[in-house]
């Protein structure tokens, strides 16, 4: 019955750091499984999806460390430098932007997600990560200078297409400009 009640919510959680919705669900039930097995440590004084997200959260981490194959760990300072665009403003839901997060890069992905998304500072991402700040900072402007590619090649090609067919969790109620420009919160 838990597992029915939250598989949404833990799905989206699951689904902005997982390359696809494969990934995502091993990442899911994995997270199931550890809550499971440790429902006993939670606190009832505490909101039980709080406690859920944080384990599906570091669950993903967990796979994406597992998992890691190729780092992406150039320097901020050796970074092409680029103006910030008022890409925010278009016209792309939810579904579409999570689609264009799942194709960034593994490295990249996880970094937007713990600083756009999730709120954590890029001292904090390195601890979690086992990588320096810098190297979190520089992923961080790499992911975004994907994603406005990603956006203006989806308004060039005057918008998503087969992406609006898509039935994929909504990863927050946080509007997507918000998510962009770096308004993120933890959970």
């Amino acid at each position: 019955m838990l597992y029915k009640a939250l598989y949404g919510f833990a799905m989206g959680i699951c689904l902005r750091y997982a390359g696809n919705r494969y990934e995502a669900a091993e990442i899911m039930n994995t997270g199931f499984f550890k809550v499971m097995t440790n429902i006993q440590k939670y606190d009832n004084n505490k909101p039980f999806k709080a406690w859920l997200g944080r384990i599906m959260m570091n669950t993903s981490i967990d796979y994406y460390r597992a998992n890691l194959k190729v780092a992406y760990t150039e320097e901020l300072d050796h970074a092409i430098h680029i103006g910030e665009r008022e890409v925010a403003t278009s016209k792309l839901g939810y579904d579409e932007l999570l689609l264009l997060i799942q194709r960034l890069p593994e490295a990249y992905r996880t970094v937007f997600n713990l600083f756009a998304i999730d709120g954590y500072t890029h001292e904090e991402i390195g601890e979690l990560l086992g990588i320096n700040p810098g190297t979190s900072k520089s992923n961080l402007h790499k992911a975004r200078q994907k994603l406005q590619r990603m956006i203006a090649e989806q308004e060039l090609s005057g918008g998503a297409g087969e992406m609006r067919n898509s039935s994929i969790v909504a990863i927050r109620h946080t509007a997507v400009k918000d998510l962009y420009l770096n308004k993120g919160f933890r959970p």
